[in-house]
């Protein structure tokens, strides 16, 4: 705890405690009350009043300012404790990790501007490397989604090593990073860049042909020989509300996993992501989910990056049944080009990746 408290304090932040037992209303009030889920442990004392064991303090530390705080000229202030917290795991495993009860230092801060923000948050970034590098330990600092808080940005700080939260069971569990520069990511916010090599020229016309037995990409592939790569498969989601178009097109290839946490950050679709249902599918393209594709899509479309290098490709009709062969970008139909962004799941079978060209190694 020395090299912790140590560092915090240099950076000028403050060490206060706050109460394990958290007031309901306060979770109530910041809508996390529901938002947080089962892991929040809820209790009710001998007066049925409604309390939780603190997985976390921003309720308890916003409570506190607001209630203290009399000037803007008090700020910036920052705040941190080294405490004990609860979270009703699903399933507890590898002794201190994922466990119901655990030892967390949290830290908080107020500001005036984005500006005086970046500036603690550059503070916390280099307090929190120094205190990994005393340590000795071989870490990264991970870009990470924000989560339920939101924001602009989130780092974790994560130790490498074999074995790790979820064992490589779950892709969030991934790291993305270079040996050759400080580029790491958490696996579903890993950014990869656009194929370097030109776009091949087109050479198939574009066929519509009859696939009445072809509903999914594993079965186009397999009735009509084509090589998975060439094909591009077609989700719909919601769009964001007050948008003109009721759905969204998201296009990645055959081969690929759509990336929920990224697609649902765009700013054309609705969060939390929801996929159309297939009645709200055919009451806008008037086909149904398994023979979607970009020609003549009468709403917004979103592609990945490698779908945009594509050349003689296949992909739905948006007629029930049929699929077109052949599609290329610009002969027929238009390049979104101001909506290409990585969707696509960062993930090989070899769980090696190249990242503006260089190697870089995924680990837990």
């Amino acid at each position: 705890m020395f090299i912790v408290r140590e560092e915090m304090n240099n950076a000028g932040a403050i060490e206060v405690l706050m109460p394990v037992v958290q007031p309901a209303d306060l979770w109530q009030e910041s809508g996390r009350w529901e938002q947080y889920g089962p892991e929040l442990l809820r209790f009710v004392d001998r007066g049925e009043r409604p309390f939780v064991l603190g997985p976390t303090h921003e309720e308890v530390i916003t409570d506190l300012i607001r209630n203290e705080l009399s000037s803007y000229k008090q700020l910036p202030l920052n705040f941190y404790q080294i405490q004990t917290k609860f979270r009703d795991e699903v399933r507890p495993r590898f002794g201190v990790m994922r466990s119901r009860e655990f030892l967390m230092k949290d830290a908080y801060s107020f500001h005036t501007s984005q500006e005086s923000l970046q500036e603690t948050y550059d503070a916390m970034y280099a307090a929190y490397s120094k205190i990994f590098s005393r340590m000795g330990l071989d870490f990264r600092a991970v870009q990470a989604d924000t989560g339920s808080i939101g924001g602009s940005a989130s780092h974790e700080f994560q130790v490498l090593a074999q074995s790790g939260e979820d064992d490589c069971g779950s892709f969030s569990a991934l790291v993305v990073f270079s040996d050759t520069s400080d580029y790491a990511a958490n696996i579903e916010l890993a950014e990869a860049i656009a194929p370097k090599e030109p776009r091949a020229a087109a050479t198939q016309e574009m066929t519509l042909v009859d696939t009445p037995n072809a509903k999914t990409i594993a079965e186009l592939v397999e009735q009509f020989n084509l090589p998975i790569e060439k094909t591009v498969k077609t989700l719909l989601v919601k769009a964001v509300e007050g948008s003109s178009f009721p759905l969204v097109a998201l296009l990645v290839r055959g081969d690929h996993e759509l990336n929920e946490v990224k697609a649902e950050k765009l700013p054309q679709v609705a969060s939390p992501l929801t996929f159309a249902t297939e009645e709200e599918i055919r009451a806008v393209v008037k086909a149904g989910p398994g023979s979607l594709g970009p020609v003549n899509m009468p709403i917004p479309v979103v592609i990945d990056r490698t779908v945009a290098a594509m050349s003689d490709f296949a992909a739905g009709a948006n007629i029930d049944g049929k699929h077109y062969f052949g599609i290329n970008w610009d002969r027929d139909v238009a390049t979104p080009l101001d909506s290409q962004r990585t969707l696509k799941l960062l993930i090989s079978a070899t769980w090696w990746l190249a990242i503006q060209a260089r190697m870089v190694r995924v680990r837990c």
